[in-house]
């Protein structure tokens, strides 16, 4: 199981670092909106669930602070898909 991530406001993104470098999760925020835009992990640590847990943390933000999330990642679409509680959060 991955680590907890960690906001990074200055550079707009969710982060774990990881001993392949560091699992991020780029966004865009606005009053409203929370716009998930590009999540990476390095190679070596792919399927490690490092992205999973960067999504759910964006998504625990989102509801706490309450905002809307615009799902424009594709891999933040996917996992979406799979967890159907995140629903009400969600602009489509």
């Amino acid at each position: 199981m991955a680590e907890q991530a960690v906001l990074n406001e200055q550079e707009h993104r969710f982060e774990i670092p990881t001993r392949g470098g560091m699992a991020v999760l780029a966004f865009q925020r606005g009053p409203t909106l929370l716009n998930l835009v590009h999540t990476e992990v390095p190679p070596a640590d792919e399927g490690a669930g490092y992205g999973s847990t960067l999504v759910r943390t964006a998504m625990e933000y989102a509801r706490s602070h309450h905002l809307k999330v615009v799902p424009s990642c594709p891999f933040v679409q996917r996992w979406l898909k799979r967890h159907r509680e995140f629903d009400d959060l969600i602009v489509r």
